[in-house]
């Protein structure tokens, strides 16, 4: 596959009146890559992969069709004091990821994978292809945080790398039940996880489970990355976060590489072959929602979230945590938004097997139920979400291409002010809203002559 097929595909779509879906790593949570309401032509980016490392420069030229696994491989093939700050998942596409935002383990020490794009290569609605001198910094802007989808077909990313120590990092992974006062702990982790060094991040995740009694109960586990020592590791937990009880044995010192596969769920010494392997470990169904929180959630709040996971056999809960450098960042400077302010954010997710799907809505409902309880304790005015956590339940444009107020009640939520700055560059680049989905940005002009129609 080369460019000029991209380009053939836009021609393509045009005259048959078709739209343009296109996938990279088809992660994204609604299917909006490969799935659609009208007729449409799916362009899949899997063959458009090859990914280029330059040490001496500290970049990357990495294509949209590339997985996250395959770019931190090849980073890891030829420097040990190189990374990314970008996802936990290896077999995401970076095409979506990245033009969403995309945060990780080095989240607060560097920021999320849209703050590391210097230049790109894509497709515009004309079938030209820009880069960043020849699409100008409005366009250019608008694809780091903004979506690319809404704007054109990416092709390449150009980032620049990040140091890493060659093999001092530390892991850990502590769990806590119910019983053994997980629900203390957390509101801890709370008070405490924005404010800690930079260097440290410890990712939480919460599902039901059964005790040693066979009583359903609730897991928290924490999982820790320190761009350091486990002595200094363990030093800083000690200091700030005794009641988490991590003890030294508990600490794992390993490379940047190591720790990708640990956060990714290899933790029995596999190869780092393994992140070559396009294959998603979970292959069910699955509903997503996000949050972000900017006070401590109580532990009333808690307790009574824990009903509600207990009554979800298969539901999940993450909280990463923001702070260090996601604070300096200001929330213009790209248009993913959530920076200061926000102390973690939150993954919900209900999942599902093809043998349950019928009973798909169950499922669905169980979800919605916890983000209405979840209301008080989050983000508010808006109640921001995150892109690449796709939600329709909060908005979607409808299968027309004047779509300006109804995308205004989900980009605010998705990108706050940034929206209004996203419209103008979608206004300036896709007049035609040529490149459109259920929840892209909308030209402004269109609802203008929509106005005037009527």
């Amino acid at each position: 596959m080369v460019e000029s097929h991209i380009q053939a595909a836009i021609y393509c779509s045009k005259t048959f009146g078709l739209q343009l879906r296109v996938r990279s790593g088809g992660h994204d949570y609604e299917g909006l890559s490969f799935v659609a309401d009208s007729p449409f032509l799916m362009l899949d980016m899997t063959h458009f992969r090859q990914i280029d490392v330059n040490i001496e420069e500290n970049s990357a030229w990495v294509q949209a069709g590339a997985i996250l696994g395959e770019l931190y491989y090849k980073i890891a093939e030829k420097s040990k004091i190189h990374g990314f700050s970008a996802g936990l998942c290896p077999t995401i596409g970076v095409g979506g990821h990245f033009s969403g935002g995309g945060f990780g383990p080095m989240v607060r020490k560097y920021g999320v994978a849209a703050d590391h794009i210097v230049d790109v290569r894509m497709i515009d609605s004309e079938g030209r292809i820009l880069t960043r001198a020849s699409m100008g910094e409005n366009l250019f802007w608008a694809i780091r945080g903004g979506g690319g989808a809404s704007f054109g077909v990416i092709i390449a990313y150009k980032i620049n790398l990040v140091p890493v120590p060659p093999h001092c990092l530390s892991f850990f992974s502590v769990s806590k039940t119910l019983e053994q006062g997980a629900s203390k702990v957390l509101y801890r982790y709370q008070e405490v996880v924005d404010k800690f060094h930079e260097d440290l991040f410890i990712r939480v995740s919460i599902l039901p489970t059964t005790n040693q009694s066979g009583n359903k109960t609730i897991l928290v586990a924490f999982n820790s990355l320190f761009l350091g020592s486990a002595k200094d590791h363990l030093s800083l937990i000690q200091t700030n976060f005794l009641e988490l009880g991590v003890q030294s044995k508990d600490c794992k010192e390993m490379s940047w590489i190591q720790s990708v596969l640990f956060f990714a769920g290899y933790t029995n010494g596999e190869s780092i072959d393994t992140l070559l392997d396009r294959t998603p470990q979970f292959k069910g169904y699955f509903k997503a929602k996000s949050d972000f929180v900017q006070a401590p959630i109580p532990e009333s709040g808690l307790e009574g979230l824990w009903k509600i996971l207990l009554e979800g056999d298969t539901s999940l809960m993450f909280f990463l945590p923001f702070g260090g450098k996601m604070n300096e960042i200001p929330e213009s400077a790209i248009p993913f938004p959530h920076r200061k302010g926000n102390i973690y954010n939150i993954q919900y997710v209900a999942r599902w097997t093809e043998q349950e799907n019928p009973q798909a809505e169950k499922h669905i409902a169980w979800i919605r139920n916890l983000y209405d309880y979840m209301a008080p304790y989050v983000s508010k005015n808006p109640r921001a979400s995150y892109l690449n956590y796709r939600d329709l339940d909060l908005g979607q444009n409808g299968n027309t291409k004047r779509s300006y107020s109804q995308a205004l009640v989900w980009g605010f939520k998705y990108f706050k002010n940034n929206f209004f700055q996203l419209v103008h560059v979608k206004t300036m680049v896709d007049p035609s809203n040529f490149f459109r989905n259920e929840q892209s940005i909308p030209p402004f002009k269109m609802e203008v002559e929509d106005f005037l129609v009527n």
